[in-house]
């Protein structure tokens, strides 16, 4: 197991729990800016609107596609005639910050005390998430809740159009850090998009099982796979494997 220069961390579920979710209750905030509303239609309804119509991209998105959520914004309220005060950009943060609100417990545990560590070890940092909030809007969350730590890139699934385990994906953040594949550990808490997709771009693969539900045997939720990988219940444990890497 080699020493990695640099560590690439998943977003939702490994370093972010937004498992408190409400899209009704984000369009009920948004709602405060529109300023026409020809159909009278309730906020309920038109959260319900882009609901059916993400659902409706599935099989798209099982390929491989990513939608933006510029592209859903704009398509339901350009549909229903309605008219905001603020742009996307605005309409987009108001959305995600009141559907999935922050706060101190939503870093997962030990990930700021695992950060500063990987910090002071000098070992780099930067993310790539499958999501289709755009990368500025995740950038904003990230700097929130990680003040005083330094990501080097965020890279956003919705801003390319593609979603791990897209090999494109991996192969970009690669360029941007200017490394080789072998330097670099990938931390993801989806063995098919995360595990998988950092393998076969020749990352080492680390599945953080910190929200997996726990068993009375550890293996017992591990998934199979023809290829080595770590699978750490804490980051606690993640820098405990660190300082027995070479």
């Amino acid at each position: 197991m080699k020493r990695p220069r640099m560590i690439l961390f998943d977003y939702g579920g490994t370093l972010i729990n937004e498992s408190d979710f409400s899209f009704r209750e984000g369009e009920k905030a948004v709602f405060q800016h529109v300023i026409r509303n020809p159909r009278g239609l309730s906020p309920e309804m038109v959260s319900d609107y882009e609901t059916d119509f993400f659902r409706s991209l599935r099989p798209v998105r099982d390929l491989g596609y990513e939608p933006h959520e510029f592209q859903m914004l704009r398509l339901k309220y350009e549909m229903n005639e309605i008219e905001l005060d603020i742009s996307l950009e605005d309409a987009e943060q108001i959305l995600w910050d009141h559907t999935a609100p922050l706060s101190e417990n939503s870093c997962m545990p030990g990930i700021r005390e695992c950060l500063r560590a990987l910090k002071a070890q000098d070992i780099r940092t930067a993310v790539i998430s499958n999501l289709g909030w755009s990368g500025n809007a995740l950038r904003k969350r990230i700097l929130k809740m990680f003040p005083d730590h330094p990501f080097e890139f965020i890279l956003a699934s919705s801003d390319y159009g593609i979603r791990k385990p897209d090999p494109r994906l991996f192969a970009l953040a690669l360029i941007k850090a200017k490394l080789p594949a072998e330097d670099v550990w990938f931390v993801g808490d989806t063995f098919d998009t995360d595990i998988i997709g950092a393998h076969d771009a020749g990352m080492y693969p680390v599945l953080y099982t910190g929200t997996m539900e726990k068993g009375p045997e550890r293996s017992a939720v591990l998934p199979d796979a023809d290829f080595p990988y770590l699978a750490v219940r804490s980051y606690d444990e993640l820098l405990g494997f660190i300082r027995l890497s070479t």
